[in-house]
């Protein structure tokens, strides 16, 4: 089944801008992504630094999405999106950069929906959640998005 913008809106009820193509296919990558103020990493990468806690308590992502982080100011919400029973997530981990929003497992593909960058999708596996920072010189800051 070929999953577009348009579909994930529907299945969200969360509408995305009028700039992005609706009919497209939703790219699944395997590896690394970014979405504006925050990066998906595949756990196996930072493992040694980014772990659930042992007591981590995990929800089942439901079809219509769960918002990891809403953009600076109250703007828009980054939303991962999931097919009943195939994704669980949790904000209980442990990060030596203080960085992680939460780790999600999924035995399924996985989509990450934002009104205004569009949707990416995830292949199964572990992710950790990250916010990204900018350096400026010796300075780091949080990306707003």
């Amino acid at each position: 089944m070929t999953v577009t913008l348009a579909s994930l809106s529907r299945q969200t009820g969360l509408a995305v801008l009028d700039h992005l193509e609706r009919s497209v296919s939703v790219p699944v990558v395997d590896g690394l992504q970014a979405q504006g103020d925050l990066i998906v990493i595949p756990l196996p990468v930072i493992a040694s630094s980014v772990s659930p806690r042992p007591d981590a308590g995990w929800t089942d992502v439901p079809p219509e999405g769960v918002e990891l982080l809403r953009g600076a100011a109250g703007g828009n919400p980054h939303t991962l999106v999931a097919d009943p029973a195939t994704c669980r997530w949790t904000t209980d981990v442990s990060d030596s950069d203080g960085l992680a929003i939460g780790v999600f497992v999924t035995s399924a593909v996985v989509y990450l929906l934002h009104p205004e960058h569009g949707a990416t999708g995830c292949t199964p596996g572990a992710y950790a959640v990250r916010r990204q920072r900018e350096h400026e010189g010796r300075r780091a800051r949080l990306v707003a998005d």
